[in-house]
C-alpha cells in the first residue's frame, strides 16, 4: 500500500462570520490522485490557500511528509516540493511557452548574477545550467505535447493550451505534490480528453501525487483514487469514486442523482 504523503488535520479557517473551512480532515497517499469537490463556495480553493501559505489557518495543521507546514510562505512552500495550479491563468503573456516554463525552474537554478555575467562563454557555469534547465523543460513540453507552441507569446494562444502551459510551469518545478485548481476549466470536450491522459501520464511516467479540484464529474471519476466531497466548508462524504456515487448525502447536497449517474456512464 502507497505510504502517507500528505495530510490535513482540523482544519479551520473563517472570514468574519463566515466560516470558509470547517474541521476538515484527510490524507493523500503517495502517487494517487486525490480529488475535492462541491458546489461554488463551497471552500475548496481555500484549502489549496491554506495548504500553499496563502492563507494561514485559524486551527489545524497541514502535514507534508509528517512535517509541519502550516502557515509557511508560499515559496517555502514550493521549497518542499509542492506546485500548485490556479482556477485563472497566472502567465506572462508577453513571454513565450519556453520563457514560461523556464520560470517554473527558478527555484532549482544556483547560478547568481556574477556568475551569469560569464553565461556568453558556452562552457561557463552558467551556460551548462542552462542546458540543463531547458533540457527538462523540454522533457515537459513532449510530455504535454506544447512543441508548437514553443516559441509563441502565451497570450496569442488558445485559453485551453495556456491552461496547459500553466501546468506545464508547475511540473517544471518538479513537485512530489502538484496542486490542481480545476485544470479543465474553459477547455473544450477535446481537450479536457486529452487533459485526462495527461494527468495519469504525470502520475504514471513522472510519480506526482495530485491533489485535484475539479467540477467536470466525469474526469473526477476517471481519474481518482479517492474523493471528499464538502459543501459550506464542512466535508459530507469521502471514498473511492463509487462510494462518492452512492453516496446519499453527496447526491442531495451537491451532485444531483442525474449527474452522478452520467458521469458513471
Amino acid at each position: 500500500m502507497n505510504e502517507d504523503l500528505f495530510r490535513v488535520e482540523n482544519l479551520f479557517i473563517s472570514f468574519g462570520g463566515l466560516r470558509a473551512v470547517d474541521n476538515v480532515n484527510f490524507t493523500v497517499k503517495k502517487e494517487t490522485i486525490f480529488s475535492i469537490i462541491g458546489p461554488n463556495g463551497a471552500g475548496k480553493t481555500t484549502i489549496f490557500n491554506c495548504i500553499n501559505g496563502l492563507y494561514n489557518p485559524d486551527s489545524g495543521r497541514v502535514l507534508f511528509k509528517g512535517e509541519d507546514i502550516t502557515g509557511i510562505k508560499p515559496h517555502k512552500v514550493a521549497m518542499k516540493g509542492i506546485a500548485r495550479t490556479f482556477q485563472n491563468i497566472e502567465l506572462f503573456s508577453r513571454m513565450t511557452t519556453m520563457e514560461n516554463l523556464m520560470l517554473g525552474r527558478h527555484l532549482h537554478m544556483k547560478t547568481g548574477i556574477l556568475s551569469g555575467a560569464t553565461f556568453f562563454r558556452r562552457k561557463s557555469r552558467a551556460a551548462l545550467e542552462e542546458i540543463k534547465h531547458r533540457e527538462r523543460v523540454e522533457h515537459i513540453i513532449d510530455l504535454l505535447d506544447l512543441q508548437y507552441a514553443r516559441n509563441q507569446f502565451v497570450g496569442s494562444l488558445p485559453y485551453g493550451t495556456q491552461k496547459l502551459i500553466e501546468l506545464g510551469r508547475a511540473l517544471a518545478l518538479e513537485p512530489e505534490l502538484l496542486l490542481l485548481d480545476e485544470p479543465s476549466a474553459g477547455m473544450n470536450t477535446e481537450e479536457k480528453q486529452d487533459l485526462i491522459f495527461w494527468i495519469k501520464d504525470i502520475q504514471d511516467e513522472l510519480g506526482v501525487t495530485i491533489l485535484l479540484i475539479e467540477h467536470d464529474m466525469r474526469m473526477v471519476m476517471d481519474i481518482s483514487d479517492r474523493i471528499l466531497a464538502i459543501n459550506f466548508g464542512k466535508p459530507i462524504g469521502e471514498g473511492a469514486p463509487e462510494e462518492i456515487q452512492n453516496n446519499p448525502e453527496v447526491l442531495q447536497a451537491y451532485l444531483g442523482e442525474d449527474e452522478l449517474t452520467n458521469a458513471a456512464s
